[in-house]
């Protein structure tokens, strides 16, 4: 590595007899005195000012400079000096997932990290500045499970910068960080008259979502995205191929949730109720992009479509269709002249796909026939949210144990 230190104050030139000397520059007594220069593994030139009387620290700088030149460990000095904001702007724009999860992401660090974090250079965070901040983000957000959502994309921001040669370590990863836990919920499914009372409550063209999600399991956005072709009445099968989502406000068909395409069995009830939605509320024809607002067009023969025949808005759905419904159920408050409904986060349309769960586990079922069913990644995951919702497997524990130690010389049963 080429490298010296530069003194600004004093240059050297010819004497009249002929010998050199050290004359003062222009620069002298003003800025810092000391320049170290060194020539860096992309081939341009590097450098950092110290004031005066501080020569042995530059050239110590320099000497660290080099040491991490040759253990391959380098970090270019000016590259940690990034604001955070500037830095999050540069990786958001380098994201490679999918439409909405690249939107979640930037949500999470524009509305939650730039505000606290976005002013500090890259290379001065320490852990402390991660404790504060999550310290405010408690104070601000009471959703734990959110919270912790917000922290892991900030985490993989950190992560990049590593790579990137930005910082030289994660402050999100010392030991006295700790990252927001979920707080554990058990689902608590809706009793049958629930579920009966709010789809009484719909409108007409929309009270058959109720036999969709409940019935079949579907999530929001594969019931909006149903299409006639999917049902299949003869064999007693519904197949789920595609949903609506909202991608940078534009509505999009897009692969079920993590592509998981499934087949669900079709009851003879809900099928029923399906075709006699259909024959009152023909399907429509919609056309949509695929997966991203500048995706190819393609059509869907739509089971549920707005009154005008449109795709319908998820947001629309919810405040003007499914919340007046839960407050004429007595679910939520009615609202009030001038304000929204109020928030219901476990009374969404989600909570049909509990219900269908729920009535799979009573009657039976097993978790890795409902994790098929319910398109989720894998049988464990099924079970970790709905093991406590198999009541009658204590009442087997009880009757098989008996069975046996009843059996037992000495007991009651045997005698």
């Amino acid at each position: 590595m080429a490298g010296h230190v530069q003194d600004r104050w004093y240059k050297t030139e010819t004497g009249p007899d002929g010998k050199p000397r050290r004359v003062k520059t222009d620069r002298y007594g003003t800025g810092k005195r000391y320049r170290a220069r060194y020539i860096g593994p992309d081939g341009t030139e590097q450098s950092q000012s110290f004031p005066d009387r501080e020569k042995r620290r530059a050239e110590k700088w320099l000497d660290r400079i080099k040491a991490d030149m040759d253990s391959g460990q380098f970090f270019d000095p000016k590259a940690g000096r990034i604001t955070f904001r500037d830095y999050a702007e540069k990786w958001l724009s380098g994201l490679t997932t999918d439409a909405v999860s690249q939107e979640a992401v930037k949500r999470r660090i524009r509305l939650h990290a730039v505000p606290y974090l976005g002013a500090r250079p890259m290379e001065s965070f320490k852990p402390e500045h991660v404790r504060t901040w999550l310290s405010k983000l408690t104070a601000s957000l009471p959703n734990a499970t959110y919270r912790r959502a917000i922290y892991d994309s900030v985490s993989s921001l950190f992560n990049a910068a590593v790579d990137d040669g930005v910082i030289r370590s994660n402050p999100c990863h010392a030991q006295s960080v700790k990252a927001p836990e979920s707080e554990p919920r058990l689902v608590q499914p809706w009793p049958e008259h629930r579920v009966f009372t709010v789809r009484a409550g719909l409108p007409d063209r929309y009270a058959a979502t109720v036999d969709a999600g409940g019935g079949c399991g579907l999530r929001q956005g594969e019931i909006f995205g149903l299409d006639q072709e999917n049902i299949g009445f003869t064999a007693g099968w519904l197949y789920v191929r595609q949903q609506i989502k909202r991608v940078g406000g534009t509505l999009v068909f897009a692969p079920p949730k993590r592509g998981k395409l499934r087949d669900v069995p079709l009851s003879p009830v809900t099928a029923a109720a399906l075709r006699a939605h259909m024959d009152r509320f023909p399907p429509v024809e919609v056309k949509l992009p695929w997966k991203t607002p500048d995706g190819p067009l393609v059509a869907r023969q739509l089971v549920f479509t707005s009154a005008v025949g449109n795709a319908i808005w998820r947001s629309y759905f919810d405040d003007y269709v499914w919340k007046p419904a839960l407050a004429s159920a007595g679910v939520i408050p009615p609202r009030e002249r001038g304000k929204r409904y109020a928030a219901a986060p476990d009374d969404g349309m989600h909570a049909l796909r509990h219900f269908y769960a729920s009535v799979l586990l009573d009657g039976g079922e097993s978790i890795k026939a409902l994790s098929v069913y319910l398109g989720h990644s894998d049988p464990g995951f099924t079970l970790r949210i709905y093991t406590h919702l198999m009541p009658s497997s204590e009442q087997r524990t009880r009757a098989a144990v008996s069975a046996v130690f009843g059996r037992a010389p000495g007991t009651s049963q045997a005698a």
